[in-house]
């Protein structure tokens, strides 16, 4: 494993080189909350990955307990949401634009904007065990890439109600329903994500890189548009709702909110 400079001076994430492959690591206990900072170390780690020839392969982890329990709720309040969705939805737009093969490999809390960015990935590995969700929705919000994209995974009604229910799941169904490519027991975690890496590793990265820009069924410019749909319809109508800051300010009081359906 080696790690360049650019890893030094990470403090959100780890960034680690194992021949072909690049490993980030999210890193922000005890949850791995993905804050502004965290968003501009992965756009600034992707950005230096997708420059260099040598590398093919993205690994996206968690370290602790959780891969990441989505975006910092602090910052969806009226004077911080657009940056935070902006810097997040950067991050997004770079992995659907990578030439590299992407793979989440999740465990533990997986939910909102952690299950979004394991989601875009092309392969996803995760324990059974794991809880996969979107609970936007208990806040008063919804997450805009899982509207976007989340249907071409799992089906128009399974995103339906994982969207509007905000429920959670447990790896297996998340594989069960094509939110993962495989759910396995914890003991068999890393060898199976090994096992994938390992089939990479052998095969060319122009041919990776031309057979993934081939094969998506919903095309990176169709996304892009449904993306900018979903973050104008939450900026000039959802933030503008009594509810979306009553759900805010809930969950920061760690109190029920009140709904007025306004």
């Amino acid at each position: 494993m080696t790690v360049t400079s650019t890893a030094a001076k990470l403090t959100r994430i780890g960034l680690e080189f194992d021949g072909p492959v690049a490993r980030i690591a999210l890193r922000n206990p005890p949850l791995n909350v993905i804050d502004i900072a965290m968003m501009e170390e992965l756009s600034l780690s992707l950005a230096e990955i997708e420059a260099r020839d040598d590398l093919w392969v993205i690994i996206l982890s968690g370290e602790g307990k959780a891969f990441s329990v989505g975006a910092d709720v602090a910052a969806h309040t009226p004077d911080k949401v657009e940056e935070m969705l902006a810097k997040f939805h950067a991050v997004i737009r770079s992995l659907v634009a990578t030439k590299k093969v992407t793979i989440a490999a999740v465990h533990g809390y997986c939910l909102g904007g952690g299950a979004e960015l394991a989601m875009m990935c092309d392969m996803v590995y995760t324990t059974e065990s794991a809880q996969w969700g979107f609970p936007e929705i208990k806040l008063g919000c919804y997450p805009p890439v899982a509207c976007t994209a989340l249907a071409a995974l799992v089906g128009q009604k399974r995103a339906a109600e994982l969207i509007l229910t905000g429920r959670t799941i447990n790896g297996k169904e998340a594989g069960e329903i094509g939110l993962a490519n495989r759910a396995v027991p914890e003991s068999q975690f890393g060898a199976a994500v090994d096992a994938c890496i390992g089939d990479l590793r052998k095969l060319s990265p122009a041919a990776l890189a031309v057979a993934k820009k081939a094969s998506y069924t919903w095309d990176s410019m169709h996304f892009d548009k449904g993306l900018a749909r979903a973050e104008r319809i939450y900026f000039d109508e959802l933030m503008k709702t009594a509810d979306a800051h009553e759900g805010i300010r809930a969950f920061m009081e760690k109190s029920a909110p009140k709904w007025t359906g306004k």
